[in-house]
């Protein structure tokens, strides 16, 4: 064992990165873990391989995207950090067939990671496909709901938006498709479209087009003099700005609201809006612009 410590110690330093021990195949091995459901093996066998853990997903670590309920984007962006820790902290033992989802990473199924991070409501069951989640996994999240664990905690979405992929990222005619992952079961459902998103656009689930939202904000009390002022793209803008903090205050200047007697109606109308269902909202940024000095400013 002293032996697997300094392996670690030194797999740990040379990527200048946090060393975790898990077990792969009865093998014990040094990884690094990206976020809480995936991580990069650092020696042996499997060295340099990407892994997806199967069964359960954790929210988007690189920044404040995911909100429903009561929740501020940068609140449930800390609890996508813990759920990076705990994997981090734990001895893990994982098992696989070697066969590799769409993005090559390599299917591990770790089931005591899986069930600990369900049950503390760091993570949320899932399928990729229709079927129902592992029955463990169900009762475990059923048992965080419950008890308003984790990101439970301010709001029960019907379904957690947990991708978003404009029309323009492939090529081809087939509908894109964002992944919805029913917080009952854990089963995952296609919200089919052919729309290009830009980067920062919000997305929410039950869907809302940018003209739909604007006449919803307006029907959860908006004054039509304040809303007549700004088109479907600023209404955009502003929902990005509001669901990372809970205000409109740090706004382009070209949108005006410098005054609080101007934001106000904004914050009231987006909180009435978001408070339905309640409803599951997920920032868009593409991947090359999730990292680094150059990261989306809806990032920052």
């Amino acid at each position: 064992m002293r032996s697997l410590f300094l392996l670690l110690l030194a797999a740990g330093s040379a990527a200048a990165e946090p060393a975790s021990l898990v077990y792969l195949n009865g093998v014990p091995s040094p990884v690094t873990f990206n976020d809480g459901d995936s991580f990069r093996v650092l020696s042996g066998k499997f060295a340099g391989t990407k892994a997806r853990l199967a069964g359960y997903n954790t929210l988007e670590s690189f920044g404040p995207v995911h909100q429903w309920g009561t929740w501020t984007a940068k609140e449930l962006y800390v609890l996508a950090k813990q759920a990076t820790q705990h994997a981090q902290r734990g001895t893990w033992r994982c098992e696989s067939d070697l066969k590799t989802d769409t993005y090559g990473r390599m299917l591990w199924w770790c089931p005591e990671l899986a069930a600990a991070q369900v049950r503390q409501g760091l993570g949320h069951a899932m399928s990729v496909d229709q079927s129902p989640a592992k029955p463990e996994l169900i009762a475990a999240q059923q048992e965080a709901i419950a008890a308003k664990r984790g990101i439970w905690a301010h709001g029960v979405p019907e379904y957690v938006l947990t991708s978003l992929h404009s029309d323009d990222e492939k090529p081809g005619d087939e509908a894109s498709y964002n992944r919805l992952v029913s917080s009952a079961d854990g089963h995952s459902k296609k919200w089919e479209h052919k729309n290009i998103y830009q980067e920062c656009d919000v997305l929410c689930w039950p869907e809302k087009t940018p003209a739909e939202l604007l006449e919803a904000l307006k029907a959860a009390g908006l004054p039509e003099a304040v809303g007549a002022a700004y088109d479907e793209k600023g209404v955009q803008r502003l929902l990005a700005h509001y669901i990372k903090d809970r205000t409109v205050g740090a706004l382009e200047p070209e949108l005006g609201l410098k005054e609080e007697a101007h934001r106000a109606p904004f914050e009231a109308a987006f909180a009435a809006f978001l408070g339905q269902n309640p409803r599951a909202c997920l920032v868009h940024v593409d991947f090359r612009r999730r990292f680094g000095s150059d990261k989306a400013v809806c990032l920052k």
